[in-house]
């Protein structure tokens, strides 16, 4: 009895003797990894699956949820105001997405070659990524004022341009936002792309050099070519930036968020005011449903073309 006990006791043991060091390496890491991805799960999962089910509901907050099917998708789709928001989201995409990485592209290869300054220079393009969106908001608002307030009309004026509305027109409204959003997020892509451009060995430069290549050939057939993975980190990720842009456009208008008649207005603004002014929770949730889908559709095509070039 004692025999037997004494195995049973020394078991445990004896299989953890028997485990390789490599085995016992991942066991410990995925120990120590359990409680970030068991945290992660349930910060990050469940609210997504809680998302589903409410989209099929017609909760209220006023009343208990129930169950309604697809009513909200249908809703959705039949909505007008839904389809103009998609279109004002998309266009958000389209034009921020290319402007933002071409300009920011451009100044981080420069100011690669600068080296007076370099971290000053470089902590100035920065600030603007540290700015909260309000501040920038309101700084921007004040911007596009009327003469003699608006710095931007003041300066058009100057030169006998006409005053622009900016934020009171349909049609220069939606630029009028998107600038700010550009300008905030150029400072994080300068510093990737710098980043990107400080890892190419410069051995392939000189080498290039020594064949005779002109700057413009070096940068098609060398540069370029080699910052493919952080042009495809950047252009998901500033993709995914402007399909959930919200900050910019609710504090830019506080009075009329998303105006003026809604020509600014994206899809993640849609949802808050449906949830939180018209508090129907379920429509919303069919609506943060579908922006997931275009989020992954988007990023998943944006990556395969990527790679595949």
């Amino acid at each position: 009895m004692s025999v037997v006990a004494h195995r049973e006791v020394a078991a445990p043991g004896g299989l953890w003797s028997r485990l390789s060091l490599g085995q016992k390496q991942v066991i410990w890491a995925w120990g120590f990894l359990a409680v970030p991805l068991v945290f992660y799960v349930v910060i990050r999962f469940w609210p997504t699956f809680q998302a589903f089910y409410l989209s099929v509901t017609d909760w209220t907050i006023t009343k208990p949820a129930s169950f309604v099917g697809l009513e909200n998708y249908k809703r959705l789709l039949a909505d007008p105001l839904f389809w103009q928001v998609f279109r004002n989201t998309f266009m958000y995409l389209i034009l921020g997405t290319p402007i933002s990485l071409l300009i920011s592209f451009v100044i981080a290869y420069y100011l690669d070659r600068v080296r007076f300054m370099h971290s000053f220079i470089r902590a100035l393009y920065f600030l603007p990524f540290l700015t909260t969106a309000a501040a920038m908001a309101w700084v921007w608002r004040w911007f596009y004022q009327p003469v003699p307030i608006g710095v931007i009309n003041d300066i058009l004026s100057s030169f006998g341009i006409p005053q622009q509305p900016f934020l009171r027109s349909t049609t220069q409204a939606l630029p009028a936002v998107l600038a700010p959003a550009v300008w905030a997020g150029l400072g994080f892509q300068i510093i990737i792309f710098l980043a990107g451009l400080r890892a190419i060995p410069v051995t392939y430069y000189e080498a290039a050099r020594i064949d005779g290549l002109s700057e413009g050939a070096i940068l098609r057939k060398i540069t370029l070519p080699l910052l493919k993975p952080t042009l495809v980190f950047l252009v998901v990720f500033s993709s995914i930036g402007f399909l959930r842009i919200f900050d910019q456009v609710y504090n830019i208008n506080t009075n009329d968020p998303g105006g003026p008649l809604n020509s600014t207005k994206p899809l993640v603004l849609m949802i808050y005011q449906t949830a939180f002014s018209s508090y129907e929770m379920g429509y919303a949730a069919a609506q943060t449903v579908v922006l997931f889908v275009i989020l992954l559709v988007i990023s998943l095509v944006q990556l395969r073309i990527m790679r595949d070039r």
